[in-house]
């Protein structure tokens, strides 16, 4: 492979977004573990290694495979991302990924119902039936991403996560995806595509957004105060966006570095839990 395959095979990967899943993992790791030695486990190690790049080539290589038509209008793909244009190896490495989410599955069987959804709503959003044309089906199905991070807290664990947290993190995740749909609502309308955001247009998919978002941070507040104030940053934001009249399609790409941190603070104040413990 060609240094300049490598390159598009990671840029295919969307490195802005890795820690969309390795994050998760790494929470689900930081508040499972009664001590260092499962920071350091081999199923934990494993677990944040492959949601931090194979996760993402394989969940991205699928919707790139899948909306190659759509991805001709669409101009996210001219300098932020990279179009698929047919090549066979591309399909060959998201099967290769794939394959190692069943591998690691079948050898962490307490994580294995969450890496096996995490795989099949992945290729279900993007590959037939499509649910990210069947509105709210797509906003819904993008708890996947939440999906990591209970497969680590399981496997660390041998336990499930609270359910307040991964109701708070599903919902944070429905609106990240409307929200990220937004921009991308003229090239799906020309392309006859329907999601969330095409339906509600952008100033009403703009206030589903603050909803779920003010959800998620109402769930995590039941669990902790300060996870509440943490995750009300995003309703706020969404309030300041639609009355600074901003522009959503430059704002979409404020929000990797802002879920970093966000993401950072969870997840550092799990490993100091843990360290102090």
């Amino acid at each position: 492979m060609t240094r300049l395959d490598v390159r598009r095979v990671l840029a295919r990967s969307r490195p802005r977004f890795w820690l969309y899943l390795a994050g998760p993992a790494l929470v689900g790791v930081a508040y499972a573990a009664d001590g260092v030695a499962d920071l350091r486990s081999l199923p934990a190690l494993a677990l944040v290694a492959y949601f931090l790049v194979p996760a993402n080539v394989y969940l991205y290589g699928v919707n790139d495979v899948y909306d190659a038509d759509v991805d001709a209008e669409n101009p996210k793909k001219e300098n932020k991302e990279v179009r698929y244009r047919g090549e066979r190896g591309v399909v060959a490495l998201v099967a290769l990924t794939g394959v190692l989410g069943l591998g690691l599955a079948a050898w962490l069987p307490r994580a294995a119902p969450w890496i096996l959804g995490f795989l099949a709503l992945g290729w279900a959003y993007s590959a037939p039936p499509r649910l990210k044309t069947k509105p709210p089906l797509d906003s819904l199905s993008n708890g996947l991403y939440v999906l990591p991070g209970v497969a680590a807290y399981a496997a660390v664990g041998g336990a499930l996560p609270p359910l307040l947290a991964v109701a708070g993190g599903w919902l944070w995740t429905m609106a990240m995806h409307t929200f990220s749909a937004i921009p991308d609502i003229a090239p799906d309308r020309r392309a006859g595509i329907d999601t969330t955001a095409t339906v509600l247009g952008e100033r009403r998919a703009l206030a589903y957004c603050g909803a779920c978002w003010l959800c998620a941070a109402g769930a995590f507040a039941l669990l902790d105060l300060r996870a509440g104030f943490l995750f009300g940053l995003y309703p706020v934001l969404a309030l300041a966006l639609d009355l600074g009249d901003v522009d959503l399609s430059r704002a979409y790409w404020w929000f990797p570095a802002l879920n970093t941190v966000v993401g950072g603070v969870l997840a550092c104040a799990g490993l100091w839990g843990v360290l102090r413990g």
